[in-house]
């Protein structure tokens, strides 16, 4: 009798132990695209409530910073502490100039329109120019009307300047130009075209993935995650808003950092999707592998944005901290939409993600025949002629950076057609340009060494002395003591305008010579105060922590990429890349903005400063976007090196395998960035050109030719890593374990490079 052969115990399920190494992620994605109602359903319901809680409780923006322990906040604060109502609050200027004549001809039509005025909500006090001293030009035509607000009317509703029209009427009437300038000015601003940028955008986002994808599905559903996550953050955005200060280019900013990513990450993930549908027939099972895999990647740049963004605190400038915060929101809730929302729709989609096509449907390249292959070859033939061309085409874009001047874009810059323009214009005509930038000097006195109204008197007429014989200074008004005597206050109005490199010279040195000589000995202290006081301040505190914010989110992001690829010259290399790329990105700005070069073809009549705040805000955009596209690029070569051991095989696999993504990627995040150009800002027009053209050189220059060509130069140098560094560092993998068959084999794309190596 033959014994029946006993059954062997069956191994254990290549499945079960592929899904159990790749992990979370896997399970994640693959139940998102098993229940894709429910995760749907779930966005759905977080989008509903975000946006119904942002219209009910939602908050303002507003340029609104403090700057502890300087004089600008000292002499505020004291101001605030010890002012009247003449120097409480917020004020704002209306400037007239009558059609022909004096202003003083005009007597009745101004005392209606400040009496109207007075009556308005809001208001503390309103300034009679004809009563005021030095409220008159000096010919008479021109006069400034000083209203003070107990908030500032920029938080102001649009309809409140319907009060202040009818108020003016009987002034315009009576043939008086009348201008708004200041924060009512900035409320009368008309609204920006943010919203056809943003069309724009994803207009163009939608041809350049149908012409790189073929596929009208495949296109349509980076779009939608990256929408859906848009409308989440921004929503989010507004709540907080309303407990924490955020500045007015908050909004815009994140809405360009989350629109951008957004499609940049559920693009990446997708198109993996894509290909591992033709090895595995599940298309939930797939899109569990494409989050285990690319979703690694995402999760990894997201920390990267986040942490370049994050580094915005270093500077201590609360301001910059908070427009760090509002673009890392809208980036960490892209990411999370790319994890959860595409693999859902994924699995909606199943294999019919290529339907509705316009062309053949493409993914990745197989084999090594294809464009992106050839063209990494041909560096690889030549990689010392590709990184000199390349290191030579950034050192001539940096140029310009060397010559930067940082300022504010005050209203002088604004089209003619703005009213704070126009109002900007009849004050530098009627008073001149220092009118526009005036200081406000404040000199706490000293009540025990105070002998008096006399003593006070004295040091009063001293002080105005003092600062009338300055250089640079045209004119200052009478001290005037507050009610408790506790302050000296006088208005200083500079030769030249707020963007004058002269007007900053003068506020160092009546801050470091002018009012320490004039109060010596009294026991007084005094501070130099104001919004032009504050934005020159502002800019000397951001140039002096610029190097703090570059130290540190260098630092950090090595780190990271240190981590992740298990590499010290990839994480250095990379390092220094990026740090090309974004002088070439400042450079450009410099050369458009500040030299003028092409500015009015962009909505900017004359050269204007670099806004102080924007090469900190590049920095750290810039640097975290290029790290994006670095560990999309890198976590592909490593997965090939990880295979083959053949370092110049594992570059031409990994560039030819995210190629067409990153570029994709970089022309939608470019059109999106540029789009903002159309912004009524000329800060948002400064940023989207900046951030547009770095990502341009990022995806060509950087990402095609100086790694690829460092990369074949560097050799298997690229992977050498100290073994106790491996030892102390921990281990987190970009791409996870490299995707398989569901018959546990490696795929395609992993049979074609072990061939190749082979």
């Amino acid at each position: 009798m033959t014994r029946s052969p006993e059954k062997p115990s069956s191994p254990p399920c290549p499945e079960a132990a592929a899904a159990a190494a790749l992990g979370r992620l896997h399970r994640l994605g693959r139940w998102c695209a098993r229940r894709p109602w429910w995760v749907l359903g779930t966005w759905l319901l977080v989008l509903l409530a975000a946006v119904a809680a942002d219209q009910t409780w939602g908050g303002t923006y507003e340029d609104d910073f403090a700057l502890p322990g300087t004089s600008v906040q000292t002499g505020a604060d004291l101001l605030d502490a010890h002012g009247s109502a003449q120097v409480r609050g917020t004020a704002s200027q209306i400037v007239l100039r009558p059609e022909s004549g004096p202003l003083s001809a005009h007597q009745d039509a101004v005392d209606g329109t400040i009496a109207e005025l007075e009556q308005l909500p809001d208001v503390i006090s309103v300034a009679d120019p004809l009563v005021t001293p030095g409220a008159v030009s000096a010919d008479g035509t021109t006069g400034i009307v000083t209203v003070r607000f107990t908030d500032n009317p920029v938080r102001l509703d649009t309809s409140y300047l319907d009060g202040v029209d009818d108020a003016v009427h009987g002034l315009r009437a009576d043939g008086v130009e009348v201008e708004y300038g200041g924060p009512l000015g900035q409320l009368a601003r008309p609204e920006a075209a943010h919203r056809l940028s943003e069309v724009i955008g994803l207009g163009t986002a939608v041809v350049v993935l149908l012409a790189g994808f073929g596929s009208l599905a495949a296109a349509g559903l980076p779009l939608l995650t990256a929408v859906i996550g848009l409308l989440c953050g921004i929503s989010l955005l507004g709540l907080l808003a309303a407990g924490f200060a955020f500045g007015t280019a908050a909004p815009t900013l994140a809405t360009m950092m989350g629109l951008g990513v957004g499609i940049d990450y559920a693009l990446f993930l997708i198109t993996r999707h894509r290909r591992l549908l033709r090895d595995i027939r599940d298309p939930a099972e797939a899109a569990g592998r494409a989050v285990a895999t690319s979703g690694r990647a995402v999760i990894v740049a997201a920390a990267t944005v986040g942490l370049a963004l994050g580094g915005l605190y270093a500077s201590g400038v609360g301001f910059i901290g908070t427009l760090g915060v509002a673009a890392g929101l809208t980036v960490v809730v892209a990411a999370v939409a790319a994890l959860t929302f595409a693999p859902a729709v994924l699995g909606i989609a199943g294999r019919r993600i290529d339907r509705w096509r316009v062309r053949t449907p493409v993914d990745e390249p197989d084999g090594t025949a294809d464009t992106w292959h050839r063209w990494a070859a041909a560096v690889g033939r030549r990689p010392w002629l590709f990184l000199v061309l390349g290191l030579l085409v950034l050192g001539v874009l940096s140029v310009p950076a060397a010559s930067m001047r940082l300022g504010h874009i005050d209203a002088g810059a604004g089209p003619g057609d703005y009213t704070d323009r126009r109002a900007y214009d009849l004050v530098s005509d009627g008073f001149g340009p220092g009118t526009n930038g005036q200081f406000t000097v404040v000199a706490h006195l000293d009540r025990e060494r105070a002998d008096g109204p006399a003593g006070t008197a004295g040091l009063s007429a001293s002080l105005h002395d003092a600062l009338a014989s300055a250089p640079g200074v045209a004119r200052v008004s009478a001290p005037a003591a507050t009610e408790d005597q506790a302050l000296l206050i006088t208005t200083v109005t500079p030769d030249t305008g707020p963007e004058e490199q002269a007007t900053s010279d003068l506020l160092h040195r009546l801050e470091d010579h002018t009012l320490p000589d004039a109060l010596a000995g009294s026991g007084a202290e005094g501070y130099v105060t104001g919004v032009t006081a504050a934005q020159l301040t502002f800019r000397d505190v951001v140039v002096d922590r610029l190097p703090v914010i570059i130290a540190v989110v260098v630092a950090a992001a090595f780190l990271l990429l240190l981590t992740v690829f298990r590499s010290l010259l990839v994480a250095l290399k990379a390092a220094l890349l990026n740090l090309l790329s974004i002088g070439a990105a400042y450079g450009v700005v410099v050369a458009v903005f500040q030299w003028g070069w092409g500015g009015s073809f962009f909505g900017v009549a004359d050269p204007v400063p670099v806004e102080s705040y924007v090469p900190m805000m590049m920095f750290a955009i810039v640097f975290g976007l290029s790290m994006d596209y670095e560990v999309f690029l890198l976590s592909r070569i490593r997965e090939s090196w990880l295979h083959t051991h053949d370092n110049d095989l594992s570059v031409a696999t990994g560039l030819a395998g995210t190629a067409r993504v990153i570029t994709c990627a970089a022309l939608i995040m470019t059109s999106v960035f540029l789009a903002f150009l159309l912004s009524t800002n000329v800060v948002i027009k400064m940023l989207a050109l900046g951030l547009g053209v770095s990502v341009v050189i990022d995806a060509t220059l950087v990402r095609l030719v100086l790694v690829p060509s460092t990369m074949y130069l560097l050799g298997r140098a690229n992977w050498w890593l100290p073994r106790r560094l491996d030892r102390i560092l921990p281990h987190l993998d970009p791409e996870g374990p490299a995707p398989t068959t569901p018959e546990g084999g490696p795929t395609t794309a992993t049979r074609a490079t072990s061939g190749g190596h082979a």
